[in-house]
């Protein structure tokens, strides 16, 4: 959208006070793509007159200059846009998302509060936001209007018992690569208590939970919803299973080299992605996170050490530091509460596994030399 079309829709949304106004909540039922697993929110203003918009808190430009470090620094920018009904509920049915739409009983005072505060957010000058997965998003943004045009807290402070994590399984349930790499990016920041609030972060919870409260009048659906699609890949716990019994069966037959090459690098690689994250990215779940000792740029001397025959004193230390970070992490990590993906313990193991084959074979190696 241009400028002018800009000017236009907040213009259009300054004038919503002159006729009777309905808002709704309209939440789109999750889809098959990794950022559409939680659903996606957005309030719907529609008047007597015939107007009738949608104000979404999710656009965002893949175009835009550094997209992907932005993103995965935490500087990813969202914007807020406002633009008809139709092509919200088109674009939706297209990718076979149901629309729940949820018509809020709001007075006139509370009405004119909210398209006072969209208004605003729709101005040039306010429409761009710090995107934060589950303390600013698409759903917390609508949630903060209702409540502000309201006066009062819509849903409970009280403890969820569960974790951003333990919601992000949930919905990730059907896409376990996908919680793989969560859960290898982010570290204890999303491991706490979460309230029932909190947990509204993903808009099919803020749904759900709205519904429970004296605001939801009519409830309205719109299309059909597509069935989820199974993830026929091998699990990650089938590939960390897999990685250990290779590890095993490497060190029995003392035909490591090989497969520690390729192991160590690829962790080295991992390491130094979540090394950025602890230490560059402004993603405040990111940091601490405990899987440092484990996957860390250092991995890499496990990949080169094992071809270099004069240094096997160096090996020897390297690989017996090793085996102590992983036995340290895997003490501290249910102590700490940090949360383990469980394909993680077999490609730990497969790690202390050649660690220790290494130290072994190191010690044989310089006894021999003495």
């Amino acid at each position: 959208m241009n400028r002018v079309i800009v000017t236009a829709i907040v213009a259009a949304f300054a004038l919503l006070g002159r006729a009777e106004t309905v808002v709704s909540l309209l939440t789109a039922l999750p889809g098959t793509e990794i950022y559409q697993l939680e659903g996606h929110s957005g309030l719907r203003i529609r008047q007597s007159d015939g107007r009738d918009m949608v104000v979404n808190w999710g656009v965002f430009d893949f175009n835009s200059p550094n997209f992907v470090y932005r993103f995965v620094s935490g500087q990813t920018d969202y914007e807020c846009w406002g633009y008809p009904t139709e092509f919200f509920l088109s674009a939706y049915e297209a990718e076979g998302r149901q629309v729940v739409e949820q018509v809020l009983d709001l007075d006139s005072v509370q009405t004119q509060a909210v398209i006072d505060l969209v208004s605003r957010n729709l101005q040039p000058s306010q429409r761009v936001y710090r995107y934060n997965y589950v303390l600013d998003n698409c759903a917390t943004r609508p949630l903060a209007i209702l409540e502000q045009a309201t006066g009062r807290r819509l849903l409970s402070d009280e403890p969820a018992n569960t974790t951003f994590r333990a919601e992000m399984e949930r919905y990730h349930a059907d896409y376990p690569w996908y919680q793989f790499g969560i859960d290898l990016a982010l570290g204890r920041g999303i491991d706490r208590p979460i309230s029932r609030r909190e947990a509204a972060f993903a808009p099919v919870e803020l749904m759900e939970q709205l519904a429970a409260t004296d605001l939801v009048g009519e409830t309205r659906t719109y299309g059909t919803q597509r069935p989820p699609q199974s993830d026929r890949h091998p699990t990650p716990l089938f590939i960390g299973l897999l990685v250990l019994a290779l590890a095993l069966l490497v060190s029995l037959l003392r035909k490591g080299r090989i497969f520690d090459t390729i192991y160590f690098s690829v962790a080295a690689l991992a390491g130094i992605v979540i090394a950025f994250l602890v230490f560059v990215s402004t993603h405040e779940a990111s940091s601490p996170n405990l899987l440092l000792l484990w996957l860390n740029p250092f991995c890499a001397l496990g990949a080169i050490l094992p071809w270099i025959k004069s240094a096997k004193k160096v090996e020897m230390w390297y690989f017996f530091a090793n085996f102590a970070l992983l036995i340290v992490l895997a003490v501290a990590a249910p102590a700490l509460g940090r949360a383990m993906n469980a394909a993680f313990w077999p490609l730990i193991a497969a790690d202390a596994v050649r660690s220790a084959a290494n130290i072994v074979k190191c010690r044989n190696a310089l006894k021999s030399n003495t």
